[in-house]
């Protein structure tokens, strides 16, 4: 991704610190969410090219810098660090030990909880050179302590560190620099591991660094890379890089129970059993530790299998035959290190172990598990200037790179040899097997091993993924807090009245610890995530693989979805509509061909161009053979396939006789044969190479059945210059030709202007406006160029000077599925974006006739009136692209007065005016992210709907603008090109055929964007199931609280038994099944909220714990009134469990937990009715009948079990009369009253936010300055209009869980006053 200025990052962090105001309470959200960020919203941040250490912090203010003290950047994982150095003090870990034996291991687990306060004691901060230790800190504040290890090493500091990294950044006298700088030697090595990266002490920058991006300086062209390693070189980088292998450590039986065991839960769990055991609770707490053991057994050996599977999957070694000191031998492949060339071409090598560059051979590789994209890949060998341009220190490597690098862990579909580029007089001689006739090979040489392989990048990605800072995770700790404050006042209430009732000491503790143990339910972490188990396993179920839970519940967030066009919401394959060449005579375009046939018998003054343009089709792409089966950009097969023209390839060439023979070595080039692919018309004879290097054309014989065309070389299609070439020998023809197809608008650049139609722009023009995809072609004729210049001469010069051959034209078919599930998304008022490499009108065509956009709406384009996308002084208008005297300006992007509206294709209407969208162009983009005022930059996201010719990086940039105006994204694309985008959006969906990919979070097997709507629709599920199952449990506890409250009034309780009925019989069946509803069938405008602490949620929570409260307060005093009642008698040191109070309360409380799950059981808008879901309607039917029997006609020995009296069976029918009003009031309260009162307190809190609003933009406009970006405000805004939008706030923001406004809606507001 492009580096964004800083004062744009300046300006996000502006806006992220601001208010939402004047918010409507139907918009379509939760009004509870209006301040709520993207979940996952990213703070956009400069990526440095290299990763070393950055601005270490004052230490004071005199300026010296804090040597213990250093910040970096991953740029892979695109996280900042924090280290600290640190030496252990041997008194104080004595001290330590000893806490930690007297008081019980209370002290240990204070000191595992709180980490900061562990190392701080037992630690002193020093310089990174005399640290044992560091602590590293991640943004999210998650800490570890790493030991540094020391190993000798005895090698130049050059061998382990690149020259960009040889900078001391801290100028003071140091030992161990001074050696460093002066011998240039490292004698020792100290390192440490972090999850999987390997940081190495730096002596000359006194800084730990990654080594990662180091490339050998000896690197410097082909022939010196095929030289391979000496012995000696190869021991010294195996120490310092380690080896080629991506093992995932298996944590034992033992370290996974202690780290489950010791989680603050299970420890609170132990805490109440034994709790528990002491008050005499013994089935009880003997069934609960059952059941928590059975958990951690079960959790333990699950961890295991997913740790174990995550290892067999990254895990892979094999043979390969490398060359070391001259010689060929297999090794195994765990002993590779950067600088080892080895053979793909062996057939014992099926999948690549390692990080590579191609330097000889050519090979196709599945790069599936990495991309999603199932379309083999074909690489070249690498040049010398793409060697040179080789940079290992991106998380990315550039398009122009890719196609010479060979990733960890793809699959090899087909391998060729090639010929070596190291002169044969440099051959040794005393090669074991070969000596000087060393045989044709494929070679790569490595680059990258283990974990800093893409393959190992990915791995780490997955085993720490980033924490998402949603706000119902926030939220449900922040309730559990207020939980523990209601249970510590219980605690307080009840110790009171113990006291006042003379309760011995040892019980009343006991009995008030209790409490604490009934209001935290200690299950209430796990309850929250069945909601999503059961999404994911549905998801599954529809063909849709997650491999991050946590998006689940964010995917029921979403209001912007960005969708690939070509693959995601058109077909893959094409469908080519014909051709149209350019008439010499006329200067115009010529009809539309619609065959080959159409192509030959075209008139006289087309005939050349026509035949030209045959020849570009057949040539001109990357279409491989493989097995007889042709593979290849789908593009680029629809094409090939329209010539019905024969391909053949191989590394050989082959001979009239049919065989194949060996090229010739002297005339070879870097791909390993003269020609690599040959093409000719059905029923030619096949390539002559004796005919292709003779030296008397005129003996050849001029029949077509001798045509055949073989592609000499190939400069493969380039993102930033949209084209391709192929230069192309012709037989019975002198010279060479070159063809090349690419974007029409990059054609017109490298086309002689004489040879373009005059009506080029109009058919241009009308066929994107109709939806159609145009690949434009152009030639010339190069006479003079030999092989050898050929394979030496520059991309610049083959793509110039062209004579223009014509336009292919490509039908862009919509996938079936796609209108319908615009419309259902855009019912749902979800943003929908089309982000794509295509044509700006073509990706406007096709919006229109998916609905993406209305055909009635206006759309404006953007165009550079002076400058381009680098240049900050450029100029942009934007246009009506049906009507270009209509305009928007430059800064407000309103539509200018006194546009004409005439000779427009759709009718537009005054009083819309307001309603139009942007089509934005990647050069545009580009600008307006690093240079355009954050107001524009804003409603150009806003009004955004179309970005077309966005480059990879673009979109992942496009992704994070959206978040970091308060977008909740998704994106969906094929997993090929938008694996950044991907994965920078809060969900992320593949199309792929591959069961699961690390392209993103979400892959689905189904290649259409109906998995869009399923993921959405079970993350509200989810989301809702999440909601009902925590606020059940809430209410859960406080009905226990409760109850158990009333009963210490006289120092009595629960029975034993009573507790394993309410919390095994009813809760546990509940709490599961409760979340099996499925998602609804239809998508709400409205999204279900995130947040716990808002009104509604809080309004109906605090409800029904007053109703359920009121209802047991009310049966407490009742049953106290009756005449048969007899108070119960005090025993001091007794449980006292048998009392009417108890035997009433139990009765009414086992209904309360039955009704408040179905008052919780959500159904519509984003759930399916309770009743769809069988299995929680008879589990809920046959425990409200168990009960009514317990309550009505109890078996004696139930009774006696259960610790119940016998009460007038007219009391009894009380008591479930009582439980049916309570059901009735909770229901009608749920749906009625509580969304009522929500909606009052709503309404009051807006008007007031509005006020508030008021006043703070008239403080705003009484400032005397406030930040802008070079372009001034323009005069006719309004200052109340603009000043929102300019960036007034910080200059820093906060990574880790800061909340700011939508600034969407704030511009949406905005621009709808215009």
């Amino acid at each position: 991704m492009s580096n964004l200025p800083s004062t744009r990052l300046r300006r996000y962090h502006g806006h992220g610190s601001r208010d939402s105001n004047g918010q409507d309470e139907d918009e379509d959200e939760d009004e509870d969410d209006e301040d709520e960020t993207s979940e996952t919203q990213p703070v956009l941040m400069t990526k440095s090219s290299r990763l070393k250490p950055i601005n270490r912090r004052q230490a004071a203010s005199d300026g010296f810098r804090d040597r213990s003290i250093q910040h970096i950047h991953l740029e892979e994982e695109d996280i900042q660090l924090t280290f600290t150095g640190y030496r252990f003090l041997k008194i104080r870990i004595s001290i330590y030990y000893l806490a930690c034996l007297l008081s019980g291991g209370i002290v240990f687990l204070l000191g595992r909880w709180m980490p900061h306060r562990y190392i701080s004691f037992v630690a002193k901060k020093c310089s990174m050179g005399q640290a044992e230790a560091v602590v590293v800190e991640n943004e999210w504040g998650q800490m570890t302590t790493e030991p540094i290890s020391t190993k000798y090493y005895g090698g130049p500091v050059s061998s382990v560190f690149s020259p960009e990294q040889m900078v001391k950044e801290i100028d003071d006298d140091d030992e161990g620099y001074e050696d460093a700088a002066s011998t240039k030697i490292m004698h020792d090595m100290r390192y440490f591991d972090y999850q999987y990266i390997r940081f190495i002490f730096n002596p000359v920058a006194q800084a730990f660094m990654q080594n990662s991006q180091w490339k050998d300086p000896e690197w410097s062209s082909i022939a010196k890379c095929e030289r391979g390693l000496e012995r000696e070189t190869h021991q010294e980088r195996a120490l310092v890089f380690g080896a080629n292998v991506i093992d995932v450590q298996e944590k034992t039986a033992g370290q996974l129970l202690i780290q489950e065991v010791l989680h603050p839960f299970y420890i609170f769990q132990v805490f109440s059993m034994a709790l528990w055991f002491a008050d005499d609770y013994y089935y009880y707490a003997a069934c609960i530790l059952v059941i928590s053991t059975v958990s951690v057994i079960s959790e333990l050996i699950e961890t295991k299998k997913t740790m174990r599977r995550m290892r067999n999957m990254s895990k892979f070694t094999c043979n390969v035959k490398v060359c070391r000191t001259g010689r060929w031998r297999y090794v195994g492949s765990e002993e590779l290190v950067p600088g080892d060339v080895f053979e793909i071409t062996d057939s014992e090598l099926s999948v690549f172990p390692c990080d590579a560059v191609l330097l000889t051979g050519d090979c196709i590789v599945n790069e599936s598990m990495l991309t999603g994209e199932s379309v083999p890949v074909s690489k070249i060998p690498l040049t010398d200037r793409a060697l040179q341009l080789l940079d290992l220190s991106l998380s990315n490597i550039p398009s122009d790179i890719a196609r010479h690098f060979l990733f960890s862990g793809t699959k090899i579909v087909r391998a060729r040899p090639g010929t070596s580029a190291i002169p044969k007089k440099a051959l040794r001689t005393d090669d074991a097997e070969y000596g000087m006739n060393q045989p044709l090979r494929g070679l790569a040489m490595v680059v990258r091993t283990g974990f800093n392989t893409t393959k190992g990048a990915l791995i780490r990605s997955m085993l720490f993924p980033k924490p998402k800072d949603f706000q119902f995770y926030r939220d449900s700790f922040r309730f559990i807090g207020i939980l523990a404050c209601i249970a510590f006042c219980g605690f307080l209430v009840s110790t009171v009245n113990f006291v006042r009732m003379g309760v011995p000491y040892r019980l009343m503790i006991i009995k008030a610890l209790d409490l604490i143990t009934i209001v935290v339910p200690p299950a209430l972490p796990a309850t929250m995530s069945i909601g999503t188990s059961f999404a994911i396993a549905r998801l599954k179920r529809s063909n849709i693989f997650c491999i991050s839970p946590t998006r689940v519940n964010i995917g029921g967030k979403i209001d912007c979805m960005c969708f690939d066009k070509t693959g995601t919401l058109t077909e893959d394959g094409l469908d080519v509509l014909g051709v149209q060449c350019g008439d010499t005579n006329t200067s115009i375009f010529g009809p539309l061909l619609k065959r080959v046939k159409d192509m030959r018998s075209a008139p006289d003054s087309m005939q050349d161009r026509c035949t030209s343009l045959l020849y570009a089709m057949a040539t001109c792409h990357s279409v491989k053979s493989l097995g007889g089966e042709l593979i290849g950009d789908p593009l680029d097969l629809k094409m090939f396939d329209f010539t019905h023209w024969i391909l053949e390839e191989g590394g050989l060439t082959s001979n009239s006789a049919g065989g194949s023979q060996a090229a010739p070595s002297h005339n070879t080039g870097p791909a390993g044969g003269i020609v690599s692919t040959v093409v000719r018309p059905p029923g030619a004879k096949q390539f002559n190479l004796e005919e292709v290097l003779s030296h008397h054309p005129s003996q050849m014989s001029e029949s077509e059945s001798f045509l055949e065309l073989g592609i000499i070389r190939c400069f493969e299609f380039v993102s930033s210059l949209r084209r391709m070439s192929v230069i192309v020998k012709k037989l019975h023809s002198p010279g060479m030709d070159v063809y090349v197809k690419g974007a029409p608008e990059a054609m017109v650049d490298i086309c002689l202007k004489e040879t373009l139609p005059a009506d080029y722009k109009e058919r241009l023009s009308y066929y994107t406006h109709h939806g159609y995809r145009v690949i434009a072609c152009g030639t010339k004729s190069m006479p003079a160029l030999s092989f050898v210049k050929a394979q030496r001469i520059k991309r610049e010069q083959v793509e110039s000077e062209l004579t223009f051959l014509g336009f292919i034209i490509f039908e862009n078919k919509l996938k079936p599925t796609t209108a319908p599930v615009v419309a259902t998304l855009a019912n749902a008022r979800i943003r929908q974006v089309m982000c794509t490499g295509d044509n700006v009108l073509t990706a406007i065509s096709v919006s229109r006739e998916c609905g993406l956009i209305n055909k009635t709406v206006d759309v404006y384009a953007p165009r550079f009136l002076d400058g381009h996308s680098t240049a900050e002084e450029s100029r942009i208008i934007w246009e009506n692209i049906d009507d270009n005297q209509m305009t928007l300006d430059s800064l407000t992007l309103k539509a200018k007065t006194g546009n004409s509206g005439v000779g427009r294709e759709y009718p537009s209407f005054a009083h819309r005016s307001n309603e139009y969208v942007l089509a934005v162009t990647g050069d545009v983009f580009r600008w307006m992210v690093d240079f355009a005022p954050t107001s524009t930059l804003n409603r150009m996201l806003v009004r955004g709907q179309i970005f077309a010719r966005m480059s990879p990086d673009e979109k992942h940039e496009l992704v994070e603008n959206l978040q970091a105006i308060g977008y909740c994204v998704g994106f969906c694309g094929d997993g090929a090109n938008d694996c950044g985008a991907l994965k920078a959006a809060d969900i992320g969906i593949s199309l792929s055929e591959a069961e699961a990919s690390v392209a993103a979070p979400f892959t689905s097997r189904s290649n259409d964007i109906d998995c869009v709507v399923k993921v959405i629709q079970e993350g509200r599920a989810a989301l809702v199931t999440s909601f009902s199952c925590f606020k059940y449990m809430a209410l859960y506890s406080i009905i226990q609280f409760t109850t158990v409250s009333f009963l210490y009034a006289f120092a009595s309780n629960l029975g034993d038994f009573q507790f394993l009925y309410i919390d095994l019989a009813l809760i546990l069946p509940i709490a599961v099944f409760m979340g099996r509803t499925e998602a609804f069938p239809m998508l709400s405008p409205k999204r279900p909220t995130a947040k716990l602490v808002s009104k509604k949620v809080l309004t109906s929570l605090i409800g029904q714990i007053v109703i359920q409260g009121c209802f047991q307060a009310t049966l407490f005093w009742t049953v106290r009134q009756q005449e048969w009642y007899m108070p119960p008698k005090y025993e001091r040191g007794q449980k006292n469990i048998e009392c009417f109070e108890n035997t009433s309360l139990f009765f009414l409380s086992i209904f309360q937990y039955l009704l408040v799950a179905i008052v919780f059981s959500v159904g519509p808008p984003y759930r399916k009715p309770m009743v769809s879901n069988r299995p929680f309607m008879f589990i809920t039917a046959g425990l409200v009948l168990l009960s009514a029997s317990i309550v009505l006609i109890p078996p004696t020995w139930l009774a006696s079990f259960l610790q119940l009296l016998s009460i007038p069976f007219s009391f009894r029918l009380f008591i479930l009369l009582m439980a049916a009003s309570n059901l009735g009031l909770a229901m009608a309260s749920e749906h009625y009253i509580f969304p009522a009162i929500a909606s009052a307190i709503g309404s009051i809190l807006s008007h007031s936010r509005r006020n508030s609003g008021k006043h703070r933009q008239a403080s705003v406009q009484q400032e005397p300055e406030y930040r802008q970006t070079r372009i001034m405000v323009d005069s006719t805004i309004s200052p109340s209009i603009s000043a929102p939008l300019m960036s007034t706030a910080k200059k820093e923001g906060n990574r880790n869980g800061s909340t700011s406004s939508k600034i969407y809606k704030d511009v949406e507001d905005e621009m709808s006053r215009f």
